[in-house]
């Protein structure tokens, strides 16, 4: 006699990988995607296979997240030493044998050409959340200096690239662990105020600090150039203040409401720089206006919040620390893009998560999205 065994549907198969996932956060994720998408159509549409390539590349991630997020948190804290370690090493191999374009060390061929400081956006607070999970209560002074030092390591060897942007991310990264772990604001604020009044400083001081022929010792070239342009764009407004110029025009032209989808001017004629990468809120802003800029803010900000409450519910100090250092990088990416586009932070190369075009980055974006989501996966089925 022969069994038949009726197999039961895709989606009861599926089942219990998503059940668990967080509905709110998907719903921002969701947002935020269709913003890109939209924005990187017009944007791209007369610039080679950008949009195609671009859904191609948001898909990658979203099957990334999903894989990342049937991961319990328990076992993603297991690959933190070997995936901090792979990473510094891999930085050590680029400034031996690393592959430089324009100036700059930053690309390792290992059979195909990779960014090794990308690995670090993760594996720098993965490696910090590990350190205080195995010192939790019993935190003294020298475990932060401890931390403190294994956040400097990457951050070093980033900048020493010349990397300015993706080192500052990746020190973002690793100093929300830090605070979420206890660090006193009596710590904080001596260098908050110091940093204030050194930009203060830098304002009042740019005829004389940015003259010609005047050389920082601390910075490279180019990097001195960026926030002298920050400072005066107007200097050279053909040349070093173009991108920012054209980007403050682009944003105000906007207006209310905007000039249209496909219909800004500064964006298909080309006068913005980058208008799929790095200026692409530049696009944004021009054919959608402030209440397209209100919206993607909505989208973040919700994104923000939920992300943080995922933190706040978190079974261990592990994930707890982890999900709101993700959470605080997804808004320094954004604050840092929005800010350098309008004018009012150094133009570093940061791209807007879910908007900008680029494969690595989108591919790390759905890594942290999927730790997430594996976060208040592993929260949700405790409850069960």
């Amino acid at each position: 006699m022969n069994t038949v065994v009726q197999r039961p549907p895709l989606w009861k198969r599926l089942q219990p990988a998503i059940s668990g996932f967080d509905g709110l956060l998907s719903l921002a994720i969701a947002i935020l995607a269709a913003i890109g998408l939209v924005t990187m159509y017009s944007a791209g549409f007369d610039h080679g296979t950008r949009f195609v390539d671009h859904g191609r590349n948001m898909l990658i991630a979203l099957a990334v997240m999903f894989v990342v997020a049937q991961v319990p948190p328990q076992r993603l804290m297991a690959l933190a030493v070997p995936l901090y370690a792979i990473g510094v090493a891999l930085l050590v191999a680029t400034a031996l044998f690393g592959i430089t374009k324009k100036g700059a060390t930053r690309w390792l061929n290992v059979g195909m050409v990779i960014q090794p400081s990308e690995i670090l956006k993760i594996a720098t607070p993965l490696m910090l959340a590990w350190w205080f999970q195995k010192r939790e209560g019993q935190l003294r002074v020298t475990d932060f200096l401890v931390a403190g030092a294994l956040l400097m390591v990457p951050v070093l060897l980033v900048m020493k690239q010349p990397d300015l942007g993706t080192s500052l991310l990746i020190l973002a990264a690793g100093f929300y662990v830090i605070f979420f772990a206890g660090l006193s604001w009596r710590l904080i604020l001596p260098f908050l105020v110091a940093g204030l009044v050194g930009i203060a400083a830098l304002v009042w001081s740019e005829p004389m600090i940015c003259a010609e022929g005047v050389r920082w010792p601390v910075l490279h070239e180019y990097q001195q150039n960026r926030v002298c342009t920050l400072l005066d764009p107007t200097k050279d407004p053909l040349g070093k203040g173009f991108h920012i110029i054209q980007g403050m025009i682009a944003i105000g032209s906007g207006g209310l409401t905007g000039k249209g989808f496909m219909q800004g001017t500064q964006t298909h004629l080309e006068f913005i720089p980058e208008r799929t990468t790095d200026f692409i809120f530049a696009a944004l802003c021009e054919e959608f206006g402030l209440i397209g800029v209100l919206v993607l803010l909505a989208g973040f900000g919700f994104l923000i919040l939920r992300g943080l409450a995922i933190a706040a519910e978190a079974p261990t100090q592990f994930a707890r620390l982890l999900a709101g250092s993700i959470t605080l990088s997804l808004f320094t990416y954004a604050f840092v893009n929005m800010g350098m586009v309008s004018g009012i932070l150094p133009v570093v190369g940061v791209p807007l998560p879910f908007v900008s075009y680029g494969g690595t980055a989108m591919v790390t974006l759905g890594l942290g999205l999927g730790i997430l989501m594996s976060v208040a996966r592993s929260r949700r089925l405790m409850q069960s």
